[in-house]
């Protein structure tokens, strides 16, 4: 019965990981190829997950979404986690210390989502309240110091799903993003120079878990006219200091010198 139980559970989390933010709608059909189900039984997976508000039905269609109730899960989840608790005092520090906004993001397979925001050095204020800003991961300073640290897998299937432009400096070629990532691992810290938004630019560095997993990024960021390149990388090791203090927080081990060069990519 267990066993059943199992596999029952992984049919509707496979029915689930069907959509993302290129499908945003499906049909039966289309559920059943995607996860090799018969029709049938992916036709009875949605009716189980719609009564419960996972699934929501298109008007006078036969298409469905994800449900807003898996929303409000993510936003307790968000409310809940470590890693905002923990790290608070660590970005209201690096704000007051570099007088910048600082924000502190997590990795969801695809975007980063925005946990934690410190604003304008010791006078800012911080959100007690959980907004779910969602950003990309390829052309923001969180989205590449935490992309760069994800398995070839992960990159393949961000940058695979296109990249859109939003500025004239926005990094669109595959190519291009490739080397950005690979220099990124290399010094360990990111640079976004107005490539999500005309005028604002930062620097952001890596949070990785106990397990030493890379899953969120802390960036500190402001005006181009103030956030030159050269302040970026003057900026960075505080960044970098900052973001290693919250990793150790939740558990990291940093590796010994000579363990981090057998393990360099």
């Amino acid at each position: 019965m267990e066993t059943k139980n199992v596999k029952t559970l992984g049919k509707l989390v496979g029915v689930l990981e069907c959509f993302s933010t290129t499908e945003r709608t499906l049909t039966v059909t289309e559920i059943a190829e995607r996860t090799g189900l018969p029709r049938s039984t992916a036709h009875r997976s949605i009716l189980a997950l719609k009564e419960v508000g996972f699934l929501e039905q298109e008007r006078a269609r036969d298409e469905y979404r994800l449900g807003i109730r898996l929303f409000q899960f993510g936003a307790t989840v968000l409310s809940n986690m470590d890693l905002q608790r923990k790290a608070r005092p660590y970005c209201e520090a690096l704000s007051s210390l570099t007088s910048e906004s600082v924000h502190l993001c997590v990795f969801d397979g695809e975007r980063m989502v925005f946990v934690e925001r410190a604003t304008g050095g010791p006078t800012g204020d911080q959100n007690d309240m959980i907004v779910m800003e969602i950003s990309p991961c390829y052309c923001t300073g969180v989205g590449k110091a935490t992309l760069a640290f994800q398995d070839e897998a992960t990159i393949n299937r961000v940058i695979s799903a296109g990249q859109d432009r939003f500025t004239p400096h926005t990094i669109v070629d595959p190519d291009d993003l490739r080397r950005d990532l690979a220099d990124i691992r290399e010094r360990g810290y990111a640079l976004d120079c107005e490539e999500h938004k005309v005028n604002v630019r930062c620097v952001s560095a890596p949070i990785r878990n106990s397990a030493g997993s890379v899953f969120a990024a802390i960036s500190a960021s402001g005006p181009a006219r103030r956030m030159t390149e050269a302040n970026q990388h003057r900026l960075a090791p505080y960044v970098v200091s900052h973001a290693e203090a919250i990793s150790r927080k939740l558990g990291w081990v940093p590796a010994a010198p000579d363990e981090a060069a057998g393990d360099a990519p």
